[in-house]
């Protein structure tokens, strides 16, 4: 048999994706290790949304093709969004790779190994609008605490900046009784917390059912017993419908945390983006959330520098912040990426410029950051505990915050805290991103 290592590269999608993989493997044919060392087979799940995340693709993937030389790899395979998108060019330039799965195929993992082990490279590409293909879940292994879902794959907003629709094709979403079952099982052995993600996770169902169906989704989750935390990313503002803001008022198991990508908030820029939505329905959504859900947090991304922002756009943005005071914000600055329409658009930016105005938004919103942050000290807050430091510390983190991109905890304790029990902390004092606290008992 032969083992097979992967590296997964880019988003929480991709990671996803690497364990649908995994799970498909066939167990008579091949298993997968943790060691690239022993490693018959490599597949590197590539990014290729912007050029910083190409490039890292492209390190690793020659980093691999190193292996062939000294060590026992015999096939490198690339799967993903870098290779659905540069798939004739990467065989090309770098000839140790061996076999290429695009977006649509991850079905055909098995063949691809087959085929690359007796060293006929095979190319599987296109059909990027298949059907969503559910795992095996009984071959996953390593259950986390916290597991991300992916609930839909593909978008149909077709912002100007963004490849995505044409390497993942147009929504589609999974059915409620698939992502019912596979949460089910992941309560069933350890998980606590479920992360659902999809390019636009807002959009979920309107393929399948004729109508956004996120909210009757979330009343199924909720009666998954063992399951205590779920979380939404990638809500986009324009399809926030009055029943999903019911839900995160009444859903005793989804956190009142919104991920909500806004990208910018002038009608100039929004409109060039593409974007199906306009400042003031954004502001009057934000005002809803406040309003109709007690201790809201609201997390948002935006792009600077984009082409066509004038220096009035960029002020409008930064009045924003200041006004909205989100709770966590993500900023980055516009990466031209060729096959977008925003790629040819007048007005590019300059580097400097970008540079600048990414600096200038930061600064504004880390003194908010700080603001916010001093409110929680003096409360008690439930903690997941999700590392031990030392003895005597621990890092974690609250129901207002998302695992790697968002405000860490960080806890005193005298008793033994366990890695994935949820905990009462008292909070002593806060940092820029950061919380200080001590445990003060374990949460019911």
């Amino acid at each position: 048999m032969n083992s097979v290592y992967f590296i997964t590269l880019g988003c929480s999608k991709n990671d996803v994706d690497t364990d649908l993989m995994n799970t498909i493997l066939d167990e008579n044919r091949f298993f997968a290790t943790n060691d690239i060392d022993e490693a018959d087979v490599v597949i590197v799940n590539t990014c290729g949304f912007i050029e910083s995340a190409k490039e890292e693709s492209i390190d690793m993937t020659l980093e691999v093709a190193s292996y062939k030389e000294n060590k026992k790899l015999k096939s490198l395979i690339l799967a993903g969004c870098l290779a659905e998108r540069y798939h004739d060019e990467l065989i090309k330039e770098i000839p140790e790779i061996d076999g290429i799965i695009g977006t649509g195929h991850l079905n055909k993992i098995n063949e691809a190994i087959e085929l690359s082990l007796q060293g006929k490279k095979t190319v599987f590409i296109g059909d990027i609008d298949s059907e969503y293909l559910e795992g095996n879940l009984k071959s996953k292994e390593d259950i986390k605490v916290t597991e991300y879902v992916k609930i839909s794959e593909g978008c149909d907003n077709f912002c100007t900046y963004c490849i995505i629709p044409k390497l993942k094709g147009k929504n589609r979403s999974r059915k409620i009784e698939n992502i019912v079952d596979e949460v089910k099982y992941l309560a069933q052995h350890g998980t606590r917390e479920v992360i659902l993600i999809a390019q636009n996770t807002t959009d979920y169902g309107i393929d399948l059912y004729g109508e956004y169906s996120l909210s009757k989704l979330l009343k199924e989750l909720e009666k998954i017993e063992d399951l205590k935390w779920i979380r939404i990313m990638y809500l986009y503002p324009d399809h926030f419908t009055e029943e999903l803001i019911e839900e995160f008022k009444n859903n005793k198991k989804l956190v009142k945390y919104a991920d909500i990508p806004l990208q910018h908030i002038s009608d100039n820029v929004l409109k060039r983006m593409n974007r199906r939505t306009n400042k003031e329905d954004i502001i009057n959504l934000i005002r809803s959330l406040r309003e109709e859900i007690e201790g809201m947090v609201i997390r948002t991304t935006f792009i600077v520098g984009f082409p066509g922002e004038a220096e009035k756009d960029f002020e409008e943005l930064l009045d924003f912040v200041n006004f909205a005071k989100l709770d966590r914000v993500g900023v980055f600055t516009y990466s031209k990426e060729e096959g977008t329409p925003a790629a040819n658009l007048e007005g590019q930016i300059s580097e400097e410029v970008k540079e600048e105005r990414f600096e200038r938004i930061m600064m504004e919103q880390m003194d908010i950051s700080e603001e916010l942050l001093n409110e929680k000290v003096g409360k008690v807050l439930e903690i997941l505990i999700e590392e031990k430091v030392d003895n005597h510390t621990y890092i974690g983190r609250s129901e207002y915050d998302a695992p790697e991109i968002d405000t860490e905890v960080i806890i005193t304790s005298d008793k033994n805290l366990e890695i994935g029990s949820f905990v009462d902390v008292y909070i002593e004092d806060s940092q820029e991103y950061e919380l200080l606290g001590v445990y003060n008992e374990h949460s019911k």
